[in-house]
């Protein structure tokens, strides 16, 4: 596919383009689609840049410099900067974002389930290996969707 530039949309494509997107990610009802969705849309290096950014955001809201952040995840300054920039003049989605997740995680962290682990004796991980143990269960979340 051609590398299209974006300045070079009118204001009628990127609208398009981009609301078809936005709209097509807000479909998406699982960790499991979503997963799957970004698999088949970007490369594993598109996905690992994506992540990238999103611990850089995550460590500037908990308060790293930028030298522990360079340090820590290997990545340069300009990065760091434009993730910084993005977090603080932004819409308000990473910060959104990843307070959500935090506070999600720690609600799960609480009832000894984690966040989409997979790990083989996670609740998920259960309700997924012996679906009829937790029919009851798996028919109350499906309906809560």
């Amino acid at each position: 596919m051609g590398k299209v530039k974006f300045h070079q949309l009118t204001e009628a494509e990127k609208k398009k383009y981009l609301g078809e997107f936005y709209s097509m990610v807000s479909l998406l009802d699982s960790r499991e689609e979503v997963k799957n969705f970004f698999k088949d849309l970007l490369t594993l290096s598109e996905m690992v840049m994506i992540s990238r950014r999103i611990q850089v955001a995550k460590m500037l809201l908990e308060g790293h410099t930028n030298r522990m952040i360079r340090e820590k995840l290997k990545i340069g300054f300009s990065t760091i900067n434009q993730v910084d920039r993005w977090l603080n003049n932004g819409f308000g989605g990473y910060k959104k974002t990843i307070k959500d997740f935090k506070k999600r995680k720690e609600q799960k962290a609480k009832n000894n389930f984690d966040i989409g682990c997979d790990a083989p004796f996670s609740f998920d991980a259960l309700r997924k290996k012996y679906p009829a143990h937790f029919l009851l269960v798996n028919l109350l979340l499906k309906n809560k969707k």
